[in-house]
């Protein structure tokens, strides 16, 4: 691989860039139009789990597109700890995992980021043995690893957690897991990625019937195929994968980030404005499109990766079920509810994939809003305008809302909470700069 020079430190050289948890507020004054092109970044689901998978290989992986996300540093951090060398460049990432040093992952950031649980697939694969601590991240509902777990366990992995780390490890001289016929409760995209990717490596075959169907899910295994493996099914309920002995470098370049480009399309709805967004892929925005034209908005597909948003005269209420893919995206129905507030009549979003995921509408009500919540249903009254105030992101989407709903709120809206912003947007602040909203990120003390 050309020129790669390794951080043998363990952290991103590019780190500066995301702020530090709770440092900064963003204010956003609303009420203005946007105008202009926005670029989409790489997504973040993909990166993380891709950057999981590149332990598979026992060379070097190069990876394009990569966002610069607080989530992408700690997930570089946890390779680092295990040995591997990652070093960034612009977009582009360097993963050489020719060593693996250490079968433990750090406590400390797996347990801040759930994404690098996913590794423990590669890890039990690669080297027969892993101990992955418990996984954490946004406190939206409980996502059990049971069907992680169950998998490696059908694979030939005994799989014990004791003090909320789950060690694993393959028994036998060769310790390589072995193909085996697995059905998902539920279509979860970490147990399908994590499976998936523990079967690229395994003797025989694996079927994972119920499989995740998530753009990003199909992004791995194209990764995983570019290395070597064969895997067929991927974006289908039913994923088959023939182990091979082992994986070859690459060098691949990740999706467009499907939700930060429908949290764009919504900015763009809620001020009424006209603005374009690429890269993206529209099919991987069906879902999103679909509600937005129900709402009244057009969007047209300007190129094949570029989509243009035309404002509505009127925003109609509609009602929304959050559902695995091809569904609606549960992680668009807190910044979709924002956008709901100032529709004319009354809507109700179901979210069917969380429990707890509909804290925000608190938030929201703070600007103004006139929602009410039973359950993990969301009962939205339109409003004819919501009204600046100080407000906190409780998570990752629900930070996203706020911005929404403050660009269309007359005066000053303060946003605390941005740590959870930067995990999945990068630099959304000066994106939104760019197409000329008045937004404004500060430290925390001086915002005046």
């Amino acid at each position: 691989m050309e020129g790669r020079l390794i951080n043998r430190s363990g952290s991103l050289p590019d780190a500066k860039t995301t702020p530090v948890a709770d440092s900064s507020v963003l204010q956003i004054w609303g009420g203005h139009r946007l105008q202009g092109h926005v670029k989409i970044s790489g997504a973040k689901n993909s990166a993380l789990v891709i950057m999981a998978g590149a332990l598979l290989c026992s060379g070097n992986c190069r990876i394009r597109n990569v966002p610069s996300l607080a989530d992408v540093e700690r997930m570089g951090e946890v390779l680092s700890a295990l040995g591997v060398h990652v070093q960034r460049n612009g977009e582009i990432l360097d993963i050489d995992a020719s060593e693996i040093t250490s079968s433990k992952a750090p406590y400390e950031l797996v347990t801040q980021l759930r994404a690098s649980f996913f590794a423990i697939g590669s890890m039990v694969a690669r080297l027969g043995v892993a101990q992955m601590p418990l996984p954490g991240g946004c406190a939206i509902g409980a996502r059990p690893v049971d069907l992680h777990v169950r998998g490696l366990q059908a694979m030939g992995a005994e799989v014990q957690i004791e003090h909320g780390i789950c060690n694993a490890h393959v028994p036998g001289e060769n310790r390589r897991l072995h193909g085996a016929k697995i059905y998902l409760d539920i279509p979860s995209v970490g147990a399908t990625e994590t499976l998936m990717m523990a079967a690229t490596l395994a003797e025989g075959e694996t079927l994972i019937e119920n499989a995740a169907r998530e753009p990003e899910v199909v992004d791995l295994a194209n990764f995983c195929i570019a290395m070597g493996a064969k895997i067929q099914g991927a974006g289908t309920s039913t994923i088959t994968i023939v182990g091979v002995p082992q994986l070859h470098s690459v060098d691949y370049t990740i999706i467009p980030d499907r939700i930060e480009a429908g949290t764009f399309l919504l900015a763009g709805a809620i001020t009424r404005s006209e603005i374009t967004l690429s890269p993206v892929v529209p099919e991987h925005l069906a879902p999103v499109i679909a509600k937005l034209e129900e709402i009244g908005v057009s969007v047209i597909e300007e190129a094949p990766d570029c989509l243009r948003i035309l404002p509505a005269k009127a925003l109609k209420a509609i009602d929304i079920d959050t559902l695995p893919h091809p569904g609606f995206p549960t992680d668009m129905q807190a910044p979709f509810m924002a956008l709901l507030t100032v529709a004319q009549g009354d809507s109700v979003i179901n979210e069917s994939v969380f429990e707890n995921r509909l804290r925000h509408a608190s938030e929201l009500n703070r600007l103004g809003a006139d929602i009410r919540v039973k359950g993990n249903t969301a009962f939205v009254r339109g409003v004819p305008m919501l009204s600046g105030a100080p407000v906190q992101g409780t998570d990752l989407r629900a930070a996203a809302a706020l911005v929404v709903a403050a660009l269309a709120a007359e005066g000053l809206t303060t946003i605390q909470g941005l740590h959870y912003l930067d995990r999945g947007y990068e630099r959304l602040d000066l994106k939104l700069q760019q197409l000329g909203a008045k937004v404004k990120r500060v430290s925390i003390g001086n915002t005046e």
